[in-house]
């Protein structure tokens, strides 16, 4: 089974379903992402403060090396640091995260976040993660127009085919739009029924940017992180509306709930270790939810958002 494709505004395909990399472990990765591929995933979104993608690349190696999959039929995405906003930073990091998954351009390259801080030299620390020297928080000095020249300089050099942005807010988006020689093709946002944000989708597909959901589960992504929140939050594979929908469909709650993005055109990145379940989430636009039902989940909205650096005891207020 593979995803069905959404274009971007730079022409190229990208799947509506794939695999996310966050939280995946180092031991684990390659085998993970090799198994991905061979169970039907085509897109990967990894990221440097993911801290795994000299072994997702290991993964996509010995796929390609055992003929499962070219490296044309994948799409590769990865995420520009917040430590490398500096315009003279960008190049650099992003040639050293292509040599990590030891491939020549990504599908897809995305600011990260909209927060510049100060450079940390990857020989020092590396992913670098929040803090200057491992425990405070430094800013940086670079604009967000700064590195969004930066980034549009990559498409032109042949280093990512697409680039994007993550976590901007409505404000953010209409500044960039104003000087953007290259119209990011995507925006990726934490996305569930619990944070439903249609305005900013609404926002973003007007702007003919494609939609990337994470966290599609809602709390489920962060209780591992032992994040209080996300233990104080239901879960939504328990929630009675999910439930009864995927009853009444033959699914799984996951599946009722990455449908409910995918029929919307939102594309999503869940993860799973289990290959049932692997297959479960890729096969999420081969059946319809009504429109009544699509209501009823995003009416379970409540505006609560986990991926905040404030939840994680950094000084970054960016959703304020």
């Amino acid at each position: 089974m593979i995803s069905p494709t959404v274009k971007l505004n730079s022409g190229h395909q990208m799947p509506l379903v794939g695999f996310g990399l966050w939280k995946v472990n180092n031991d684990t990765c390659a085998d993970t992402v090799y198994n991905a591929i061979k169970t039907g995933y085509r897109l990967f979104d990894g990221a440097c403060d993911y801290g795994n993608e000299v072994e997702a690349g290991q993964g996509v190696a010995r796929a390609i090396t055992e003929k499962l999959v070219s490296r044309d039929e994948l799409f590769i995405v990865s995420k520009l640091w917040n430590s490398f906003h500096d315009h003279d930073r960008v190049e650099p990091i992003c040639k050293k995260q292509l040599s990590d998954w030891g491939i020549d351009h990504f599908d897809l390259y995305i600011v990260h976040f909209p927060i510049s801080l100060k450079y940390v030299d990857p020989s020092e620390r590396y992913p670098p993660g929040f803090t200057f020297d491992g425990m405070k928080v430094v800013p940086g000095n670079a604009t967000i127009q700064e590195t969004w020249t930066a980034m549009e300089s990559l498409v032109d050099k042949g280093l990512t085919k697409s680039i994007g942005i993550s976590n901007f807010n409505g404000q953010l988006i209409m500044d960039l739009l104003r000087y953007a020689k290259i119209v990011p093709a995507t925006l990726q946002i934490e996305h569930h029924p619990y944070l439903t944000q249609e305005g900013l989708i609404q926002l973003a597909q007007a702007n003919n940017m494609a939609v990337t959901a994470y966290s599609s589960f809602g709390p489920q992504s962060f209780l591992e992180l032992e994040m209080q929140r996300a233990k104080d939050t239901p879960l939504l594979f328990n929630n009675k509306t999910v439930k009864i929908i995927a009853d009444k469909h033959g699914k799984s709650p996951a599946q009722v709930l990455l449908r409910w993005a995918t029929q919307r055109n939102i594309a999503v990145i869940p993860k799973s270790n289990n290959q049932s379940r692997l297959l479960q989430n890729l096969d999420v636009t081969s059946f319809d939810l009504s429109k009544s039902e699509l209501e009823e989940i995003s009416g379970l909205n409540q505006h609560l958002r986990f991926n905040d650096p404030l939840n994680y005891g950094v000084d970054q207020p960016i959703y304020v």
